[in-house]
């Protein structure tokens, strides 16, 4: 791509929603009943399990894992949502995850990643910038999941437009 990120094979996508089954659910779509001329949808992805669309991404990546990728784990930067899915989904393939988030990150976010089972690491911000650039934490073992620029975070994040070509007869994406 144009971008630097790769391009995701439909078939990938198509194999993340077969990986995602079970753990994501299809989520509804609803019109919204707004007055514009504008005909706007929207996608409840507040219904998945993480409360957030992140767990398509960060399971597909855990759940498409070698054992071998996992013998250390997982570990990601995330102050949020992403940092739950990994969390939900090391739970589900039964190994560990580290969360390397900045220090401001919120509370509510530290008590959510905590109740999936993961271990929170706190940094300063450019300590965990500098572990979404490098995807390495001193000390930490772990296959890495960057919750944007990971192959398999995008597949499973793509399983969204399936859904919504599948969901809508007459979809424009313009």
């Amino acid at each position: 791509s144009d971008r630097g990120l790769p391009l995701i094979p439909i078939d990938e996508i198509r194999r993340a929603r077969d990986v995602l089954d079970g753990v994501a659910i299809r989520t509804p779509l609803v019109r919204l009943d707004a007055e514009t001329d504008a005909e706007i949808w929207l996608k409840l992805e507040l219904l998945q399990p993480v409360r957030s669309f992140k767990i398509r991404g960060a399971a597909n990546a855990v759940l498409q894992a070698s054992d071998a990728e996992l013998a250390g784990g997982v570990l990601t930067a995330s102050a949020g949502n992403m940092a739950q899915g990994v969390c939900l989904a090391a739970r589900i393939r039964g190994v560990t995850a580290t969360i390397v988030v900045p220090e401001h990150a919120p509370q509510a976010k530290l008590d959510a990643i905590a109740r999936y089972g993961g271990r929170v690491i706190r940094v300063p911000y450019d300590e965990w910038w500098n572990t979404l650039v490098t995807g390495h934490f001193e000390g930490e073992p772990g296959m890495f999941v960057h919750p944007v620029a990971d192959p398999r975070v995008m597949a499973g994040n793509g399983t969204i437009g399936l859904e919504l070509l599948e969901q809508l007869d007459d979809f424009d994406a313009v």
